[in-house]
């Protein structure tokens, strides 16, 4: 995110519309700001999740939340495309959006000044790009995704999410290399 830039925090991997995205999560889960660090768990509940007991607890909360899953099927074509296709489904509350997010499996940035100079720190699974590629009405659906929004090295995922940022109803990743 970022809102921390102002103070002299800025994060080489944010963007704004990762910071919108956050802004959005706010509103839907009735949070009075955001903040970091923060996790969203099945579009549902939220927490700092600096403790395995906190994540804990936000998985036991969603699993209690959670609706009837879809799984989107992922196929990397031979032309670099991305097919993903949604099978027939009961969705209870209106449509849901199909985002396809665009990640990066690793980053080692060196620190250079504060305390933590000389120091190394691992970043992993970076968004680099996400956008909607539809919305799903419960209907059987396939779409197709141009390779020009991505590389083979890309790991790419998909939620399927009820509108605004509700709870998600199915998740699925690709990664064709390993992380290294």
């Amino acid at each position: 995110m970022n809102y921390w830039d102002y103070i002299g925090w800025k994060d080489r991997f944010a963007t704004a519309a990762t910071t919108e995205r956050q802004k959005v999560y706010a509103r839907t889960l009735k949070q009075r700001y955001v903040y970091t660090p923060e996790m969203v768990v099945d579009g549902r509940v939220h927490e700092s999740g600096v403790s395995t007991a906190q994540v804990e607890s936000l998985l036991g909360e969603a699993r209690r939340q959670s609706a009837a899953r879809t799984t989107p099927v992922l196929k990397r074509m031979v032309d670099g495309s991305l097919r993903i296709w949604l099978a027939a489904a009961k969705l209870k509350s209106g449509p849901a959006d199909v985002t396809l997010f665009v990640y990066d499996r690793r980053h080692t940035t060196p620190i250079e000044r504060g305390e933590n100079n000389g120091r190394r720190i691992e970043n992993f699974n970076v968004v680099r790009h996400f956008e909607t590629v539809g919305q799903w009405d419960g209907t059987e659906r396939l779409w197709t995704v141009s390779g020009d929004l991505f590389k083979p090295e890309h790991g790419l995922a998909v939620l399927v999410q009820q509108v605004d940022q509700g709870a998600v109803l199915g998740a699925n990743k690709n990664e064709l290399l390993a992380a290294g």
